[in-house]
Formats: C-alpha cells, structure tokens, sequence
C-alpha cells in the first residue's frame, strides 16, 4: 500500500462510514480496484482510519462529551448493550455471514425499507416528533439500540439501521442522526479497539506515514460529510440514500452473477 492508496481509502471510509449507505462493501471494492487484497496489514490500516473517523464525531460532538450529559450517556450505553452482547455471543457466526451476495441484497431491501419508513414518517405530526437529543426516552433508545443489531449483516449500514430505529420510535430525522453519531462513539471504538488488541502484531509491518495519512484524510473527510449530512437530513428525507442503496445493490448483483471482470472477484 502506498500514500496513495491511504489518501483514496480514507477518502472512501470519511465519507461512507456515517451515511447510511454501509461503509463494508465500498471498502472492499475500493482495495479490490486498488489491487489491495484483505490482508492482516489491511484490517489493521482500516482499524486506523477507523479510529479517525471516530475521532470526527467525538470532535463535532465535543459539548456532549462532559459530566453534564451523564443522562443522555446513559441512554447511549444501554442503546450499545444490545449489539455488543449479541455481536460478541455470536461473533463467530457473524463472520460467516458475509458475503458480498448477502451485502447486495441488504442494501436493496435496506434502500427498500428507507422509502417505507420515510412514507410513514412524512405523514406524522412534526410537532409530535423528539427533536432535542436529550429527550429521548430509554425506551426510544433502547428501540435504536436494538436496531443496530440488524448492522451486524453485511450490508445493512449501521447508521442506517439506528437512523430508521429512531425515526420509527418518534424521533425526528435530525435527533435520529444525532444519537446514532452518539451511538457510534462507544460501538466503534469497542469494534476497533477488539480489532487493534487482535491485530497488534501487525501495527509494526505497515508504514507509518500510510498509516498516519489514513487516518487524517479518514478524521477529515468523516468530520465534513457528517456536518454536511445532519444539515441534509434536516430538509431532506432518506429517499436519496434509499435509491443509492437499491441501484448499488443491483450493479453488485449484476456484477456478480454477470460479469467476471468485476472488481468484486478476485
């Protein structure tokens, strides 16, 4: 891997990882079209510009992070709770799961249920919707919390699965971003932190400097596409990522069953 190849990857992992359009399958078609294969070195260098993306949303939700918030921190760790019990009770499992298949189809039924949620959403009374997000109630948060579990099938994106949580639970679209960027906090650095301590050994056979441009290029990049993001979902619905995610989905499924030439077989 050269600065190159760290600069486009951090790119890819800025931009996708918090839209909910599943950063997995985009990281992987990016390192297949670079010639980059899934190596050790390659789960250890997308663990840092993990750690930079998580970086942003600490920063854009710095006011949050203090004592005072203790509250709304206590709705957040219960939210957490249910994908980390579930994910590490069957992590084995869970790795079997992925397939680039299983990931096409998710993101086409994913894209699928953003335009039925956001057709009920639309006909809801706003002034009925929690729109700070401080005033979401533990049963609100734990509903988030569980439906981030569905994150843990390939494809499905795990802001997209709390965004639609929230949203459903009675959350404006805003709030239902807010607290799943909140949510990201404990839930990414748990993922990769258990990734780093399992990958320690591998730190040492990549260059630091590919390494250290990931990482800033992925906190850079994660921070503007975030802000631009919440100021998005304040005017505009889902919709736009849902028919991503469906003609995403389908050129996957094309790709695979039709074209052997794809980026997608190695």
């Amino acid at each position: 891997m050269n600065i190159i190849d760290s600069i486009i990857l951090g790119i890819v992992e800025g931009i996708t990882e918090f839209l909910p359009i599943s950063s997995t399958a985009h990281m992987i078609i990016t390192s297949n079209l670079l010639g980059l294969k899934q190596s050790e070195a390659m789960v250890a260098f997308e663990v840092i510009i993990q750690l930079g993306a998580t970086l942003a949303i600490m920063l854009i939700y710095l006011n949050k992070l203090n004592l005072k918030e203790i509250g709304l921190w206590k709705k957040v760790i219960a939210a957490f709770l249910p994908l980390a019990v579930i994910g590490f009770i069957f992590r084995h499992q869970i790795k079997e799961l992925f397939t680039i298949t299983t990931s096409a189809w998710m993101f086409i039924i994913g894209g699928i249920i953003f335009f039925i949620v956001e057709y009920f959403y639309q006909k809801k009374n706003e002034k009925e919707l929690i729109t700070n997000v401080e005033d979401v109630s533990m049963k609100q948060a734990l509903i988030v919390g569980f439906s981030q579990v569905f994150a843990l099938i390939p494809g499905t994106s795990r802001s997209g699965s709390t965004i639609v949580g929230g949203m459903l639970s009675g959350l404006s679209r805003k709030t239902a971003a807010d607290f799943s960027f909140l949510l990201a906090i404990p839930t990414m650095l748990a993922a990769s932190g258990y990734e780093f301590l399992k990958n320690i050994h591998t730190f040492t056979t990549i260059n630091g400097t590919v390494l250290a441009v990931g990482f800033v290029v992925s906190f850079v990049v994660a921070y503007i596409t975030v802000k631009v993001f919440l100021k998005f979902v304040e005017h505009y619905s889902l919709n736009w990522f849902g028919a991503y995610r469906v003609i995403f989905g389908v050129f996957l499924l094309l790709c695979i069953w039709y074209n052997q030439d794809c980026p997608l077989h190695n």
